[in-house]
């Protein structure tokens, strides 16, 4: 019992350290910018501006504004996007390479704390991009060709949205997207405690040491530790935000360092796990209808991440 109650601890020690002094700075100053530039339709002109090449790939023009949502907010932010999508009549074809290309890229809620610790900025929002698209095209022209060709409904153009809204000061803007930023990351720290606490029992029970001896030859092929194995357990068992947890504590331990994770990134920052895909699904009937082709599009797109930063790595 002393040593379950010495897991407990130990794990909410590492959950709110992490929520605190790493996720919280981080997202409260990225949200608190964003919504300023939401706010005065700074998001919604480039958006605009990018969904031409967007459409060449299968993404409608909203498209653009999930794209941005969730490489500069969060892996829930373009459930906002989908659920438009799914109200107005886009082309499901065009929805599952949304979603596809969503589910491929890295989310803002991991790549920017990473990023503080060492993260490369510049190739995993380039993965992300070349991945994304990649995974929209294969989901809108080869995996959803069954579906039709033209949309049903009007196309989404929901990228002035922001100018809608209720206007406030520069720093009203600042101050809302902050308090956001501190719900998302006090909602993510009962998931995060518990994630890291059953990866710590796994950990003491040997569990993952013995995943990690099966698995090891397998992973000296890619050049990577067999420690890799769980942030990739971790990952695609509790999502991105305890991956997170796991890797930093890994690092900080010097089991594994920057430049192995850098090259393990394209396989991890995404949002394509069990937490992601049930989040981003939940966006309404018409998207929970597509998510097989976009989770095999996706799939195909971080494989094709990955091997680009074992490449570059």
């Amino acid at each position: 019992m002393q040593e379950v109650l010495s897991i407990i601890l130990t794990s909410g020690r590492t959950a709110v350290d992490l929520a605190l002094y790493l996720l919280l700075p981080v997202m409260v100053i990225m949200l608190a910018l964003m919504t300023a530039l939401e706010s005065r339709g700074v998001l919604a002109r480039a958006a605009k501006v990018l969904a031409p090449p967007l459409r060449i790939f299968g993404v409608p023009g909203s498209g653009a504004f999930a794209m941005l949502q969730i490489l500069f907010v969060s892996f829930a932010g373009p459930v906002a996007t989908l659920s438009l999508q799914n109200r107005d009549g886009t082309a499901q074809r065009r929805i599952a390479a949304t979603l596809a290309m969503v589910m491929t890229m890295s989310q803002a809620n991991v790549i920017f704390p990473m990023a503080a610790a060492g993260l490369n900025l510049g190739v995993i929002l380039l993965t992300s991009v070349v991945g994304g698209l990649f995974a929209a095209a294969l989901t809108y022209f080869i995996l959803t060709r069954s579906l039709g060709r033209e949309d049903k409904g009007a196309e989404v153009e929901e990228l002035s949205s922001a100018e809608r809204r209720t206007r406030r000061s520069t720093w009203g803007d600042l101050v809302a997207g902050g308090q956001e930023a501190v719900r998302i990351v006090l909602a993510a720290v009962p998931a995060l405690i518990i994630a890291i606490f059953l990866v710590n029992v796994l950990r003491s029970v040997g569990a993952i040491a013995l995943a990690e001896q099966i698995l090891a030859p397998i992973f000296a092929l890619a050049d990577l530790p067999s420690a890799a194995v769980l942030p990739f357990a971790t990952k695609y068992l509790a999502g991105g935000t305890a991956m997170m947890g796991v890797s930093l504590e890994l690092i900080r331990e010097g089991t594994i360092t920057m430049q192995e994770f850098n090259r393990m990134a394209g396989f991890l920052v995404n949002p394509l796990d069990m937490v992601g895909v049930a989040v981003l699904a939940a966006s309404g009937s018409r998207v929970a209808a597509i998510v097989r082709p976009a989770v095999i599009g996706a799939l195909a797109g971080v494989l094709l991440r990955g091997i680009l930063h074992l490449i570059i790595f």
